[in-house]
């Protein structure tokens, strides 16, 4: 088990006298715990500069003093700072480690899309790039690499906590942009400094790899606690995830911000197809998968805790829309990841950090080779659930999908930029039969969930199969020909009266139903916080 690191210096707050320690002998700054007077080290004493703003409650499950291992050497988080964007809020956790013999050393923990990086701050390369000018999706050099500009965010430091390498600047807005390449790494460029830019570097990195001791019993948040209300129809809202950032009333289906906390007034919006018979996923939210999945990493149980609906934007007004589904799955250990169903079959993604290198319309990421399938807009259409990212009304994304070549055709790739940020996800096609499954759907449920051939290739007994798949699409075909205007209830009934089929079988009127094109393979709608 970590322990904690010696205690170096201490001494009395000027302002009311608490005692402040610092961990470390070459820390400059902290934050007193009692007054939130920001402090500076002044020869053997300390001098009050400022005071912090008080934190935005955020119920992230670190906290002062926890503990942990990485690549064999411990650490303790000893210091946060908490910045504001846009977007909502993100957390750097000023994590100190013990080198032993080679003294202490800083590190950054942030937050990133859902998951984690674990970055130290480095001198600024003398190719840098300046911040002015820089835009997401464009290539930049520095540290003489090649790296992909992932997201430029204007943001402010809005309060700190413990002790800090640097003091604190909590007046006025600075920008921050995101590099990450190939070699899955994350740089930033950190502009808070008028003086300096300030240049770090790190990687992914999950909880669970970090032996971490000291959190917090519990991550979750309960709303309702103070009397906080729907903003639209008055229900108490609870949210469950530390990190949510948006939610769905469940009696109206008003999308509610709550990225700026519980007081004051929750901003929200009304969703067009509020209150349509039969919205719900055809995996309930809160299900639990019944065995272990696994996403990419270790076998885990996955939650699903949101569920959205996007389509395409197709450039001809005469194209037909194509709608897909995902569900956002969370899991403490792993973070989150997103199970997509859409019309050529059940896929699963995760958000990556790093950058595929792209050469042309192909692509290549941990020694995969990608070939780009689809490129066109989507936006989203329908929410539920909780969100890590604040959703917002039409939410509007350029997406590329790229498909794995050779033996890893199952792979799939898919970026999508929103704004000033481009995310990156990959994943795997994962057959209807696995999801059914995993997530225990009923026997007379699952013919909803099939988009593929998979769960059928492969078996014996050929002129039973054959006569299946006869029977499956004169059954299709029959429901299909009498789609137009509102008669469509078989196909409701089957998959909702949100679903894409049922809104395609609304728009067809007898122009036939399109089964695939232009879907997404993996990813999601992002937008959780920028890093430092």
């Amino acid at each position: 088990m970590a322990t904690s690191p010696q205690r170096s210096y201490r001494a009395a707050c000027p302002n009311c006298g608490a005692p402040v320690e610092f961990a470390s002998a070459a820390s400059a700054s902290a934050v007193c715990g009692f007054c939130r007077s920001t402090l500076v080290r002044d020869g053997e004493a300390l001098r009050r500069i400022g005071i912090s703003a008080e934190l935005f409650d955020d119920h992230s499950p670190l906290q002062l003093g926890v503990q942990g291992r990485r690549q064999g050497v411990t650490f303790t988080l000893v210091g946060r700072l908490q910045y504001g964007y846009e977007g909502g809020t993100w957390n750097e956790w000023h994590a100190l480690f013990d080198n032993g013999s080679d003294g202490q050393r800083s590190a950054w923990l942030s937050e990133d899309n859902g998951a984690y990086v674990i970055a130290f701050d480095a001198p600024l390369p003398g190719d840098a790039p300046t911040l002015d000018g820089l835009r997401a999706g464009q290539r930049a050099l520095a540290d003489g690499r090649a790296w992909d500009v992932a997201s430029v965010t204007r943001a402010k430091l809005i309060a700190a906590q413990g002790e800090l390498p640097s003091p604190p600047r909590l007046q006025g807005e600075f920008t921050v942009v995101d590099l990450r390449n190939s070699a899955g790494e994350v740089a930033t460029l950190d502009g808070s400094d008028p003086a300096q830019v300030h240049w770090s570097v790190g990687r992914a990195v999950a909880l669970s790899e970090l032996a971490l001791s000291g959190l917090k019993d519990t991550s979750e948040k309960t709303l309702g606690s103070r009397a906080v209300e729907c903003p639209s129809c008055g229900t108490a809202l609870q949210a469950k995830l530390a990190t949510t950032q948006s939610l769905t009333c469940h009696n109206c289906s008003a999308v509610v911000d709550i990225s700026a906390g519980v007081g004051g007034d929750l901003k929200h919006y009304a969703q067009n197809n509020a209150g349509a018979d039969g919205a719900a996923p055809q995996i309930a939210l809160g299900t639990l998968s019944k065995n272990s999945l696994t996403l990419g990493s270790a076998p885990a149980a996955w939650q699903v805790v949101g569920y959205q609906e996007r389509c395409d934007i197709p450039e001809d007004a005469e194209e037909e829309t194509t709608f897909w589904r995902e569900y956002l799955l969370f899991n403490r250990e792993q973070g989150f990841a997103f199970l997509v169903d859409s019309n050529d079959g059940w896929s699963w993604a995760k958000p990556i950090t790093g950058a595929p290198a792209l050469r042309g319309d192909s692509a290549r990421w941990q020694d995969v080779d990608y070939k780009k399938r689809w490129s066109y807009a989507a936006k989203v259409t329908w929410v539920q659930g909780e969100f890590y990212w604040r959703v917002q009304r039409d939410e509007r994304a350029l997406v590329m999908d790229f498909e794995g070549q050779g033996q890893h055709r199952d792979k799939r790739l898919s970026r999508e930029q929103g704004g000033q940020e481009v995310t990156w996800s990959a994943g795997e096609s994962i057959s209807a039969t696995q999801v059914a499954d995993s997530f225990g759907i009923a026997p007379g449920a699952r013919a909803a969930l099939q988009r593929d051939a998979t769960p059928l290739a492969g078996k014996s007994g050929g002129a039973a199969k054959g006569l299946l798949i006869f029977v499956v699409v004169v059954l299709l075909l029959i429901i299909l020909a009498t789609c137009s205007g509102d008669d469509c209830d078989n196909v409701r009934k089957t998959f909702g009266a949100a679903s894409a089929e049922y809104k395609q079988c609304q728009r067809s009127s007898g122009s036939g139903y399109r089964g695939s094109g232009g879907v997404i393979y993996g990813g999601g709608s992002s937008g959780g916080g920028s890093h430092k």
